[in-house]
């Protein structure tokens, strides 16, 4: 029992082509078994577990519901803070990075959830980067079974690249039947009933606390070194330097209300790429003659910490 390993399933496929569904049957056969697999979301665009913009895991003790979605005992959440990889593909790939070593860390001391295995859900986009990003997914989390739906070019690419890996299978699935197509417009409002989701409860049954906070009093920051440099005017030859994971402070000003930032449970300013995050708050104040900020938080009380991220997460609340 102590070397089980359960399968490492990943669900791969063009945008709506049911990945979170079957992602959510899978997790639910398994649960309704005995078994507690656990359920990573890499699609950044929707967010199942948590509020789109991050990369997410959960245990799965219960079939899921399908009206109150998944149970979050203790996702393990870290903050990405866009919608598309394509913001900083660097930074996403440290973050599916970390949360895998996480995840391994915790399955090394946890026998059941590891031979519980996982439903690992990737993101629509599967050309170009999008494709790498999905290899990178494949291997960081030393998948097992790789679920292609609805996508004959994808899978047999995907046969070809991994055909020298005897332990992974790569097995093509029809489109979910009930599929709709949605598009921009549809997605982002499904965005915005997520965030909002996050501070009133599925069924409007949260009430979010308003609170004030000095300016002085908080540290934001965003991820990734700004716009590079044109290479006309670098020396010939020379690459374009914006380190993808470096940390740039943000002065508070208006430009911050109506997006969602992250509380990092870094307590050094260092740890702040890597960690995970505690939870959100939305800024729907900035009060930059007074010094104050408004913000909205799922619950009353102080923030875990006063190191926040920013990204380009915008909600607005209607």
């Amino acid at each position: 029992m102590g070397f089980l390993r359960g399968p490492r399933v990943v669900v791969v496929g063009p945008t709506d082509s049911g990945k979170s569904t079957l992602s959510r049957m899978l997790l639910s056969w398994a649960a309704k078994q005995g078994w507690k697999p656990t359920f990573v979301d890499l699609d950044i665009g929707q967010g199942s577990i948590t509020i789109p913009g991050c990369v997410a895991a959960t245990p799965i003790e219960l079939p899921i519901d399908p009206v109150e979605g998944i149970p979050l005992e203790m996702p393990m959440v870290y903050f990405f803070g866009h919608v598309t990889p394509s913001a900083n593909v660097d930074h996403y790939k440290v973050l599916v990075k970390e949360l895998s070593q996480t995840l391994e860390k915790q399955f090394s001391g946890n026998a059941e959830s590891r031979a519980s295995g996982m439903v690992i859900n990737t993101m629509g986009w599967i050309e170009g980067v999008g494709y790498e990003l999905l290899l990178h997914a494949i291997d960081t989390f030393n998948a097992t079974v790789v679920l292609v739906l609805g996508q004959e070019k994808l899978c047999s690419m995907l046969k070809d690249v991994l055909k020298n890996r005897p332990n992974v299978d790569v097995v093509k699935l029809q489109k979910s039947g009930g599929v709709v197509s949605r598009n921009a417009k549809v997605r982002q409002k499904a965005r915005g009933y997520r965030i909002r989701e996050y501070f009133y409860g599925p069924s409007n049954d949260l009430s979010p606390h308003s609170n004030v906070v000095n300016f002085s009093d908080l540290f934001i920051y965003r991820i990734g070194g700004g716009p590079q440099a044109p290479r006309s005017a670098l020396p010939i030859g020379a690459e374009p330097a914006a380190d993808p994971t470096r940390l740039v402070p943000v002065s508070i000003s208006r430009d911050l209300l109506h997006l969602v930032l992250a509380v990092s449970y870094a307590k050094e300013q260092d740890q702040i790429v890597s960690s995970n995050v505690a939870g959100f708050i939305y800024v729907t104040d900035v009060d930059i003659i007074r010094k104050k900020m408004t913000y909205l938080a799922p619950c009353a009380g102080e923030l875990p910490s006063k190191n926040l991220i920013v990204g380009t997460l915008t909600w607005i609340e209607n």
